[in-house]
């Protein structure tokens, strides 16, 4: 994948996550940026957004216990599930803002 084109899902997913909790910290952990909801541990944290060769991944630490009508989560862990993006507009249309809101619930 275009380093352009990662760079252009990450900023989309960061921003939408801005919008809704301006307060989320992202940081630097396993090889991706984490999710941090508590301004007082790094340890503690929602989910993360990961760069793969042919896609950028968001994972939600509890999307096994999100509501996913239209099975748009992938995994099949016991906890952990996530999106996958290969171009901007993919965060928009797969509704990554409704799974961050209920990501940010679950904290």
């Amino acid at each position: 994948m275009d380093q352009l084109i990662s760079d252009g899902i990450s900023n989309a997913i960061k921003e939408t996550v801005e919008q809704i909790a301006p307060d989320v910290r992202f940081v630097p952990k396993y090889g991706g940026e984490v999710l941090a909801h508590d301004p007082d541990s790094d340890k503690k944290f929602v989910g993360g957004i990961y760069v793969y060769k042919d896609h950028v991944s968001l994972e939600f630490s509890q999307g096994a216990s999100f509501n996913d009508p239209d099975g748009r989560l992938e995994g099949k862990g016991k906890n952990r599930r996530h999106l996958k993006f290969e171009a901007v507009n993919d965060v928009a249309d797969k509704g990554a803002e409704g799974f961050l809101k209920q990501a940010l619930r679950f904290s």
